[in-house]
């Protein structure tokens, strides 16, 4: 590196930049500034350029087209991933047992739910395991009925943030609508709002690694991925007897309870995630 493109140095880490501007962009890597907020929704983010693309959600605009279909998308990495569709392109091997993947997400998904069972997070109130610490977080909150999320308008309280930010919206009119540009439905969450968009317009992004089904949502694909493995990972509290799904196991618990004399309204720990 020259010395005019050293003359602008992070103190932070000593790296070196052509202008203050580069510089400037680059701190906030380290001190986690957003100065870029959206009108409409209040996301903040690090880079203006980050603010463009994300408007573009509110404004329906998509100016990144496909030249071998009619589908537009309002990013042009999302325009990128697409194009696998039609070249069949699946750069994302695994290396567990070589199945390749367009999207680097599904081969991720993959990994975690055909070749991984490691639950290490266990709660110390009913034993159930869990493969996030975050996971066993809300979990325990079961057992502890914390709710540590209140609302400031009122005296209700939530187990997590999303729960209270849905009620500030619906009970106090406070916060941000998603609304769907095609049919006018509305949404507490973005996330939400991109589900129901992809189900107006038939995406379904999340493709299944055994067969050609795919999916609109990441739970619906782990759902339906059950129906490949022999593995029955859900187990009843009582009896341990075993099951793939977890709406199974529900339904054997409220047999099982009541052999055990245990009323179904009493526990809501109905099983236990097998290692």
């Amino acid at each position: 590196m020259n010395v005019h493109s050293s003359k602008y140095k992070c103190t932070e880490c000593g790296k070196c930049y052509r202008s203050n501007q580069d510089l400037a962009r680059h701190r906030r890597s380290h001190s986690g500034e957003k100065p870029f907020e959206c009108s409409v929704c209040s996301k903040r983010f690090t880079e203006a350029g980050s603010l463009v693309k994300h408007s573009r959600i509110h404004s329906g605009e998509k100016p990144y087209k496909c030249h071998m279909c009619d589908k537009a998308f309002s990013q042009s990495a999302t325009l990128n991933t697409h194009m696998r569709v039609h070249t069949g392109d699946k750069p994302y091997k695994c290396s567990l047992c070589n199945k390749s993947f367009s999207h680097s997400g599904h081969l991720q998904t993959h990994k975690r739910l055909v070749h991984s069972y490691r639950r290490p997070y266990h709660c110390p109130y009913c034993g159930m395991l869990f493969k996030t610490n975050i996971h066993l977080k809300y979990h325990v909150r079961i057992h502890t009925g914390a709710k540590p999320y209140s609302c400031r308008h009122c005296s209700e309280r939530f187990t997590r943030l999303e729960q209270l930010k849905t009620h500030l919206l619906k009970s106090h009119n406070e916060g941000t609508w998603f609304t769907c540009h095609i049919c006018q439905k509305t949404f507490s969450c973005s996330s939400h709002l991109k589900i129901h968009v992809h189900r107006h317009e038939g995406v379904k992004p999340y493709v299944c690694s055994e067969c050609p089904k795919c999916f609109c949502t990441s739970g619906a694909l782990k759902k339906h991925l059950s129906v490949h493995l022999d593995y029955k990972q859900f187990s009843c509290y009582f009896c341990d007897k075993s099951f793939k799904h977890k709406y199974a196991v529900k339904k054997h618990f409220k047999k099982c309870s009541s052999v055990h004399g245990f009323s179904v309204n009493q526990s809501k720990c109905h099983m236990r995630v097998l290692v």
